[in-house]
């Protein structure tokens, strides 16, 4: 019901991951990114205690794929798991187990893994991939490219009606995490549309929690 990739900017070192399904709050339950560590996607019958594990496990000194054969060897049910992990040396590893739903698959490319389950066919990761690849710029704008490549190759099998994408930087928290936890129009779009808005005032919010008195006003009420 889902389809996801998790990607790193081998120029900044920032981590993101952008997720879109039919279900609800998909976001919510599947992303999982840590500055300086990785970024994780947990999806299909979604365990949400495996993405916050294998970004342990990374951070602990494991690669992507060691995590996730960790990840596979002590996980619960773990053949109806989907985990897609990243590391800070752009090292992909994808788990799919052979009780994910519907038509499965996945790809990985330089710095970047996609994996997707109930999909409308088996290229829809493979055109995530090279969404990413051949785009340039900011991290958020290559993710939202990669989740409208997919899109455009059918995507889920139904209409996806939740979204997010997630990205980290150098600090503890994520410098944006956007999400549409149901639509009935396209979430995707949604998405993009508030990281347009966002995209510009990123670094405010980042400097606003570092040091207000540095920080730009963007004229709202109550914003001195």
């Amino acid at each position: 019901m889902t389809f996801s990739l998790v990607a790193r900017c081998a120029e900044t070192g920032m981590f993101g991951l952008a997720i879109s399904s039919s279900s609800p709050a998909v976001a919510a339950r599947c992303s999982y990114a840590r500055a300086g560590v990785g970024a994780v996607a947990s999806q299909n019958v979604t365990d949400p205690t495996l993405g916050p594990r294998a970004l342990d496990l990374m951070q602990g000194g494991m690669s992507a794929p060691e995590a996730i054969s960790q990840i596979q060897s002590e996980g619960k049910f773990i053949e109806y798991r989907q985990v897609l992990a990243i590391d800070t040396q752009g090292r992909t590893a994808i788990h799919s187990g052979p009780n994910s739903l519907g038509i499965w698959t996945q790809s990985e490319g330089r710095d970047v893994a996609s994996g997707g389950n109930l999909l409308a066919n088996d290229g829809v990761p493979d055109a995530i991939v090279a969404g990413f690849m051949n785009s340039t710029g900011h991290i958020g704008d290559r993710l939202i490219a990669a989740m409208r490549a997919g899109l455009a190759a059918g995507g889920e099998a139904g209409p996806v009606h939740s979204a997010g994408m997630q990205i980290v930087d150098h600090v503890s928290w994520p410098v944006a995490d956007l999400r549409c936890d149901w639509t009935e129009e396209c979430p995707i779009g949604a998405i993009a549309t508030a990281w347009e808005i966002y995209k510009p005032q990123l670094d405010a919010y980042i400097q606003r929690a570092l040091d207000p008195r540095e920080a730009p006003s963007y004229g709202v009420p109550g914003d001195d």
